[in-house]
């Protein structure tokens, strides 16, 4: 197999900049020509070994972020927003969108801006109640989507933040991780009572008291009690990340927070060293993670996807929830697949089957339209009410990695990785799936020719050319 090349232009570039040097004093630093390191930074020449290797010892850069950044996750965004019919007289090829995420990052993510504020305000004027008489019809992001967007963009990993979390959970003592949050907590002036109430958490920042439902599940106790230690212990961690975020909204700021601080409770249940060298330990068993670390299933899941610490990174996994309706809830993918930014998710994946097997974790073997292969795990997550004629939350998670990590997964035991037909073909959008025969198929995709024969009627009432 060929060597693949190496183009990353615009990380190059990002670097040096982060540094304050001109390409004279980088250049001279990488021991290369300036008119050599002008051209990598165009994309014009690979990144070449000996920049590499420099790029390491020099400035102890971490060389698997040169293949891991923004591009494919860019190119992934950009094809679905290309995939709205709005632009199906001009799709431009996908070489041109490769392109674009690779040499000019910064225009392809005002393109995506540009066309999020074209959906919401086409989405406005579909309806009538938004679209008479609203003052707030501004052609920017909602909040929610903002928040979104930023940890999707951050690889969901929040660096200081997670180095916070890990040292608040290295100073816990015999009693675990509960009791050392019980008494960071009573030691700030806190009263915490343990209440018979359907809310999960409540302050009362007059009396200081802070309500913990006792309906709720251990693990989800201990995840509200960090959550409300980041709230005022790191409030100045937080408050500092946020404003490096320029939120465009305070709606969006103050739901960043709460996702901080959520962030938090979850690396400091699980913090990053102790929980990768169990993740390897356990060859990535859930169960086992989940026993250990005093978690849910969901919440160690989540975590798996979150193990990008530059230097000392985890497997790349993607993690995903959806409702019964296929709507995804949560979202994040270290991996190449990138989920659809709005919809549901490819209803030939597992996660749409767990509902079926609760309790049961399901594998799938599946491969994408570009011919990565994956192994996925889905299991229920659904969560109770806490009383009798209380809602049930129903909901099911995915996590999956590429295949080229199967050793290291308990999951993929006597699974049959080298047959091609054990691998099922999903997708990620309808319009933008490339496969031209998928009985599952909703809308026929946008960049191919279809075929009408009134004479014939298949799965599908057309051809896809």
């Amino acid at each position: 197999m060929a060597t693949q090349k190496l183009y990353a232009g615009a990380k190059l570039r990002e670097t040096r900049l982060r540094l304050g040097l001109t390409q004279k004093e980088f250049a001279t630093k990488l021991g290369v020509s300036l008119p050599y390191l002008n051209q990598m930074e165009n994309n014009n020449r690979p990144v070449s070994t000996t920049v590499v290797l420099a790029l390491a010892q020099e400035f102890g850069f971490d060389v698997t972020e040169l293949s891991t950044g923004d591009s494919e996750r860019l190119v992934s965004d950009m094809r679905e927003a290309i995939a709205d019919p709005v632009f199906a007289d001009n799709m431009p090829p996908l070489a041109d969108l490769r392109l674009t995420a690779s040499n000019a990052p910064a225009l392809a993510r005002a393109f995506l801006d540009l066309h999020r504020a074209y959906r919401q305000t086409h989405e406005r004027l579909a309806s009538l109640d938004e679209a008479l008489g609203r003052e707030d019809s501004r052609t920017q992001p909602s909040p929610w989507e903002e928040v979104r967007d930023f940890f999707h963009y951050c690889d969901n990993y929040i660096d200081a933040v997670d180095r916070a979390a890990e040292h608040f959970a290295d100073q816990t003592g015999p009693g675990g991780i509960r009791l050392h949050a019980l008494k960071a907590l009573k030691s700030a002036g806190l009263t915490i009572n343990f209440s018979d109430k359907a809310k999960l958490r409540s302050f009362d920042p007059e009396t200081r008291t802070l309500s913990i439902s006792s309906r709720m599940a251990p693990e989800t106790q201990t995840f509200q009690l960090l959550l409300q230690i980041a709230l005022m212990q790191q409030d100045k961690l937080l408050e500092a990340t946020l404003d490096f975020a320029r939120f465009q909204s305070e709606e969006a700021r103050t739901i960043a927070k709460i996702g901080l601080a959520n962030y938090f409770a979850g690396a400091a249940l699980m913090p990053y060293g102790d929980f990768l060298a169990a993740a390897q330990e356990t060859r990535h068993d859930l169960e086992l993670l989940s026993h250990r670390f005093g978690a849910s299933i969901e919440q160690v899941a989540h975590r798996l996807s979150t193990l990008q610490r530059p230097g000392a990174k985890g497997i790349p996994f993607f993690f995903v929830r959806v409702d019964q309706a296929g709507t995804i809830t949560k979202r994040h993918s270290a991996t190449r697949l990138q989920f659809a930014r709005f919809g549901g998710a490819c209803p030939l994946w597992n996660v749409h089957r767990a509902f079926e097997s609760p309790g049961r974790f399901l594998r799938q073997l599946a491969e994408t339209p570009d011919g990565v292969r994956y192994i996925n795990l889905a299991r229920d997550v659904s969560k109770s009410g806490g009383s009798f004629g209380a809602p049930v939350r129903r909901f099911a998670i995915a996590l999956g990695c590429e295949t080229r990590h199967a050793a290291d997964l308990v999951y993929a035991d006597d699974l049959d990785l080298n047959n091609p037909l054990a691998y099922e073909p999903i997708g990620i959008s309808c319009r933008i799936c490339e496969r031209t025969e998928c009985h599952q198929r909703s809308v026929p995709p946008l960049e191919r020719k279809l075929t009408i024969d009134a004479n014939e009627r298949d799965l599908l009432p057309y051809k896809v050319g």
